[in-house]
């Protein structure tokens, strides 16, 4: 199993956390794990996106121009990258502030309406891990314990409390995946 995937969106969203948790939770899980963030020099505001490979096998190079996964989070980034998602691979998106969606009929395509769910909630520091939720649903390659794991690693011991609110917000996305069919 090897699955490469792209998480994109603007500086803020928690685009290369999202990716720092999922790559800890790959290596808590023995896996073969790439991480490797792109930001532009604004940080918040600005693009971001993180490639995120894990892999049961070595990986050969971090350096990717088609993914299996495309997480996109903002319009510039689906114009970026929905092209690079490979033939039969998975588009994830959050429809919030996306006026182009996208039209690819090769690829399966789903929303999670994490910002409004966030929102609802009352955390929109979760917005993320709502996000993450929907594409561990459609794409289990870390279990519970391991993400619990790569939580703990990635977050500062002062932000450890709210890891029961992260994974609740896991399984909140997975409820909130939505396949889009393209007409």
């Amino acid at each position: 199993m090897t699955e490469e995937i792209i998480i994109a969106g603007f500086g803020g969203q928690g685009v290369l956390s999202m990716g720092k948790i999922l790559a800890y939770s790959g290596v808590m899980q023995n896996k073969e794990v790439s991480w490797m963030p792109s930001y532009g020099p604004e940080m918040r505001g600005g693009t971001s996106n993180v490639t995120v490979i894990i892999s049961d096998e070595r990986i050969s190079s971090p350096c990717l121009n088609q993914f299996d996964t495309a997480i996109i989070l903002n319009q510039q980034s689906m114009d970026k990258f929905e092209n690079s998602v490979k033939p039969g691979g998975v588009l994830i998106y959050e429809p919030n502030g996306i006026t182009e969606h996208p039209t690819r009929k090769d690829i399966n395509i789903y929303q999670v309406a994490a910002t409004d769910k966030a929102a609802e909630i009352g955390i929109m520091k979760l917005f993320n891990m709502i996000v993450l939720g929907g594409f561990l649903k459609l794409k289990p390659i870390i279990n519970q314990e391991f993400l619990k794991k790569g939580l703990e690693k990635s977050l500062p011991e002062r932000h450890h409390h709210l890891i029961p609110d992260n994974i609740n917000a896991v399984e909140i996305g997975k409820e909130l995946l939505k396949p889009i069919q393209v007409l």
